[in-house]
């Protein structure tokens, strides 16, 4: 299911120049390091699908230039050196290998014509993307965890098939407005954040709450949503300390990571 950008458009290591950007900064390595982290405890919960799926971030300092995971490898392969810094017309700056292409037409758009998404990770996950294949809105605000999105969702309705060119990567850019969590109908999902840490705890509890809300409804019960004023007094509550916590869950992830898969770092 993974394509390989079309010879035409694959992006090529870009030639030496003078002014080449410095990409050996902390900053870089740091945000490198954390995405590496995510990647791999991704694969232990089953958020990835083969050799698909794709985070992205902007590089630290540099607003036109995102860093990417290879095309060809599993979510549990990446290390922070195999993953890429590429800019938004075709070329590899930094890395060894291309970029799936979905993931660089869609990814090369968002964060070129959506600034505030920071950070945007696209997975196939089971739940909320089985969510996205049903009528009707896809959370029904009936678990608490679920509240966490509260006002912050959007739902693509556009299918066009795979994101194989600018065109649709512009498209699905340009659709997802103010959200920071767009279920893509019949595809999968994306969540857009202004940090690594907090693309990071979205995406967990999103996939927490999909998987709940696929359990309520397979009783065969009916489904009762938390009242609106409720769902949105919650949502104000989690929010205040959302970012904090959201470092924090992080910094537990590199824990893990540095105890039991500690190459994740090379």
């Amino acid at each position: 299911m993974a394509h390989a950008l079309p010879n035409a458009a694959t992006p090529a290591t870009a030639p030496e120049r003078p002014n080449r950007p410095d990409l050996a900064t902390d900053a870089i390595r740091s945000a490198r390091e954390d995405l590496a982290a995510c990647f791999r405890m991704a694969a232990r919960n089953g958020f990835e699908e083969g050799i698909c799926n794709h985070f992205s971030a902007v590089v630290p300092g540099h607003d036109d230039l995102f860093i990417v995971n290879p095309y060809g490898y599993a979510f549990r392969e990446i290390t922070a050196s195999k993953l890429l810094i590429c800019d938004f017309h075709g070329n590899v700056v930094d890395g060894d290998g291309t970029p799936e292409a979905t993931a660089f037409y869609i990814h090369a758009e968002v964060h070129k014509r959506v600034p505030r998404a920071k950070v945007a990770f696209h997975t196939h996950m089971p739940y909320a993307t089985a969510l996205s294949m049903t009528e009707g809105e896809p959370l029904v605000w009936a678990g608490q965890t679920a509240l966490k999105f509260y006002g912050r969702t959007l739902v693509d309705s556009a299918y066009n098939g795979l994101a194989l060119d600018h065109a649709e990567g512009a498209r699905i850019a340009e659709a997802v407005g103010d959200a920071d969590i767009i279920f893509m109908k019949h595809h999968g999902v994306m969540v857009l954040a202004p940090t690594i840490a907090e693309a990071w705890d979205d995406l967990y509890y999103l996939e927490r709450a999909a998987e709940v809300q696929v359990l309520a409804m397979a009783t065969g019960r009916k489904v009762l949503p938390v009242a609106p004023e409720i769902a949105q007094a919650t949502y104000e509550q989690m929010r205040e300390g959302d970012a904090e916590s959201a470092r924090l869950h992080l910094q537990s992830i590199r824990r893990q990571m540095d105890a039991e898969e500690p190459q994740y770092r090379l």
